[in-house]
């Protein structure tokens, strides 16, 4: 299989002034956060998880705040995510996996059906569920996503739910009551 050449729009986003913006910052202090891990492919999740604990410690979530749910595999997230957060136990939670492009249109299925119930977790919950579920073509690009040359985004997940969390917490405390 040939790698293919990644190419993302280069840019930061420009907000014209004058306008109300909501925007928050992967805060921590004070929130409490689930994580959700498939056990499939475990020495690439197992780095993702070390990721996101490590970026959660740096943004102020202590440990005792944290909880982490396994489930078998990639497929098996949307149920954890949908599950933690209808606790409401969690400000945000982190769905982490990954999937691996085999000969077999498996990886499609699995990897469409866990974005769309990920997804579905937030919009149904309200409460932010991040897509830390890498979808690669080989075990190297899965190794290089999980702390290599292409940083963890394990990591970035915990970042960008913390940043949503923040975000609709902002949001909702302007909401004249």
């Amino acid at each position: 299989m040939t790698e293919r050449a990644v190419e993302h729009a280069a840019g930061e986003l420009r907000i014209p002034e004058g306008v109300g913006v909501y925007m928050g910052s992967p805060n921590g202090a004070r929130r409490s956060v689930g994580i959700v891990v498939g056990r499939f492919n475990g020495n690439i999740t197992s780095r993702l998880l070390d990721g996101a604990l490590e970026a959660l410690g740096e943004a102020g979530v202590p440990r005792e705040r944290i909880d982490v749910m396994p489930v078998p595999g990639a497929f098996e997230l949307p149920l954890g995510a949908m599950a933690l957060a209808k606790t409401r136990r969690y400000a945000c939670v982190i769905a982490l996996g990954c999937v691996i492009r085999g000969d077999t249109p498996h990886f499609e299925y699995v990897a469409g059906e866990a974005a769309s119930g990920l997804q579905l977790a937030g919009l149904e919950t309200g409460v932010p569920v991040a897509f830390g579920l890498l979808t690669c073509d080989s075990r190297r690009q899965a190794e290089e996503r999980a702390g290599g040359e292409k940083g963890n985004k394990g990591a970035e997940a915990a970042r960008t739910a913390l940043e949503m969390a923040d975000t609709l917490s902002r949001l909702r405390a302007s909401i004249p009551r």
